[in-house]
């Protein structure tokens, strides 16, 4: 998705384009959901529960990546929003079903910082105006990991997929609202390049990728679930390189690698496998 952001913004205003992706997504989801299981999407409880979400998760997690890609190549997007990983291991030790972070992931998590502020350095060759769109990056992913361990907090009393479809349509919402009061609909060039992109974030970007991972936040441990941030950077870096000619160099490199180590730490048990496969060969 950072790829077809990066390719929207040029035609798109930001916030239009992550609102109007989402907004549609979520009128979408929400019907197939109401179809299949029959029911009017929740009560004020549950819109609550979506807004919330859809705040942090689609208005911050995602508007804010989408006004940072006016700036940012979408590689370094995927690479710096890659800590989202680390914010939910940690913010997954709070509340009544959080749980304690062992030494490799506290490892984890000072290895994965120190690789954004490698990333974030002036050696790095970014600009001050870039530095800013990195902030906003770092921000979202803040904003996308309270979001989740948020989501974990209540007690689900409507499905996954009618969750999903309202927290987009209210983060979708948001947005808009935040675009057109902006000014931002005078700025919106048709174009073929423009409306791909906007049609390939609002299939596969919202409707796929959101319901899977609100299903996934009530299904799984946070540990697991941080899993999906780092398989994100690789690909972006190869898409952006393969269509955009997106350059990875220097100290861009190695902050890459450090956050990708750090990721990895927090969210594997490789210490636990190689133990059990001593004992077990021993």
């Amino acid at each position: 998705t950072y790829l077809g952001i990066r390719i929207g913004v040029r035609d798109i205003p930001p916030a239009l384009l992550a609102g109007v992706r989402n907004l549609i997504a979520g009128l979408v989801i929400m019907g197939i959901a109401c179809v299949r299981e029959r029911i009017w999407p929740g009560n004020a409880r549950d819109w609550l529960h979506a807004l919330v979400m859809g705040v942090l998760m689609v208005a911050a997690g995602n508007g804010l990546v989408t006004w940072a890609e006016v700036e940012v190549h979408s590689n370094m997007a995927a690479l710096i929003a890659s800590t989202s990983a680390l914010w939910v291991a940690w913010f997954g030790t709070l509340g009544p079903r959080g749980h304690a972070l062992s030494l490799r992931v506290k490892v984890g998590l000072l290895i994965g910082f120190a690789g954004t502020v490698l990333m974030l350095m002036p050696g790095a060759h970014f600009t001050l105006s870039h530095f800013g769109a990195q902030l906003l990056i770092l921000l979202s992913s803040l904003c996308w990991g309270i979001g989740v361990i948020y989501g974990r907090s209540f007690s689900l009393n409507i499905s996954p997929l009618l969750l999903s479809g309202m927290l987009l349509f209210c983060g979708g919402l948001l947005l808009t609202i935040i675009g057109v009061a902006a000014g931002e609909p005078a700025h919106w060039h048709w174009s073929v390049r423009g409306i791909s992109a906007l049609a390939y974030l609002t299939v596969f970007g919202s409707c796929v990728a959101y319901s899977t991972y609100v299903w996934l936040i009530h299904h799984t441990t946070p540990d697991k679930l941080s899993t999906t941030a780092y398989v994100n950077p690789a690909i972006a870096l190869v898409l952006g390189w393969a269509v955009l000619d997106e350059q990875v160099q220097g100290l861009r490199l190695l902050g890459m690698l450090v956050i990708l180590l750090g990721v990895i730490l927090v969210t594997t048990r490789y210490g636990v496998s190689f133990r059990r496969w001593m004992k077990n060969t021993g």
